[in-house]
C-alpha cells in the first residue's frame, strides 16, 4: 500500500509540472527567425532561445525523443545557427513560443 501511494504522489507531482498547450494562442501562428542563442536538448520538453532582430523568443520545442525520430539531432540546435520556427505565442509571458515546426539548413522537422 504505501509503494503504491509514491507511485501516486509522483505521478501527480509530475503532471503537475508539465505545462498544458492551452496556454498558448493557437488562433495566432507566427513564423520567427533568428540565431540559435542557447539550447537545451532535455525533457519534458527540448527548447532554444531564438535572437530576432525585435528580441529573444524561448522557444519550446518537442521531447528530444521525438526530435531525434524525425531527424532534429542536438548538433543541429547549435549556438549560432540560423532557424526558422512556426509556432504559437505564450498568452502571459510575451517572450515564450511554442514551436509546430522548426526549419534549420533547409529541413524542417514537424515537432507536434
Amino acid at each position: 500500500m504505501k509503494r503504491w501511494s509514491l507511485l501516486a504522489t509522483l505521478v501527480a507531482t509530475t503532471a503537475s509540472a508539465h505545462h498544458g498547450w492551452s496556454e498558448y494562442n493557437a488562433d495566432k501562428p507566427l513564423t520567427l527567425a533568428g540565431t540559435i542563442a542557447e539550447s537545451g536538448y532535455m525533457q519534458p520538453h527540448g527548447y532554444v532561445r531564438l535572437k530576432t532582430p525585435e528580441k529573444t523568443w524561448l522557444v519550446v520545442l518537442a521531447p528530444p525523443s521525438r526530435m531525434e525520430n524525425r531527424g532534429l539531432p542536438k548538433s543541429n540546435l547549435a549556438v549560432g545557427t540560423q532557424a526558422t520556427v512556426v509556432g504559437y505565442a505564450h498568452r502571459s509571458k510575451a517572450d515564450e513560443l511554442r514551436a509546430e515546426r522548426i526549419t534549420i539548413k533547409d529541413a524542417t522537422t514537424e515537432l507536434r
